[in-house]
């Protein structure tokens, strides 16, 4: 069995403990959550919750199962076996002196990315986009001195009218 990258979404009443048991049940399957991203729904009263794990699909659909039995559980899609938009947020404080500026602000150019604050002696960068494209950005930077990185994590849907 093939282990793969899954982006599910659980759609779960707002509820005090619920993340809890959600993320208790990944862990007692022996799946580790790669990120997790909580917030409101379109729906009032309920939250959307965007994990990103890896496992195979056998597992995951065990997983599924179980989520449902869960009392505060509405809605488990797996994502990633269909089209979708996913994207992530990182802030990245970029140690940056005066003479290093123009290369930081080259990189920045290039993905996209926003300058959100400049101190005396470095920047921080705002790059939103998917996780491969926002570790490309941290690797180019790293030469540079990440003083500081802090990811949202991985919140996804599916494409069109689905």
């Amino acid at each position: 069995m093939s282990t793969q990258r899954h982006t599910v979404s659980v759609l779960v009443n707002n509820q005090p403990g619920v993340l809890q048991r959600v993320s208790g049940l990944f862990g007692r399957r022996g799946f580790n959550i790669d990120s997790i991203t909580v917030g409101e729904s379109e729906e009032p009263g309920l939250s959307r919750m965007v994990i990103v794990t890896t496992g195979d699909d056998k597992t995951l659909e065990q997983v599924s199962k179980q989520l449902y039995k869960l009392i505060d559980v509405i809605k488990v899609v797996d994502l990633s076996s269909n089209p979708m938009v996913a994207r992530e947020l990182a802030l990245i404080k970029v140690s940056a002196e005066p003479s290093a500026r123009p290369e930081i602000l080259g990189i920045v150019e290039t993905f996209r990315a926003a300058v959100v604050d400049i101190g005396p002696s470095s920047l921080i960068v705002q790059v939103v986009g998917d996780s491969e494209k926002i570790d490309a950005m941290v690797e180019l930077l790293k030469p540079y001195g990440i003083r500081e990185l802090s990811r949202t994590g991985v919140t996804a849907m599916i494409r069109g009218s689905k």
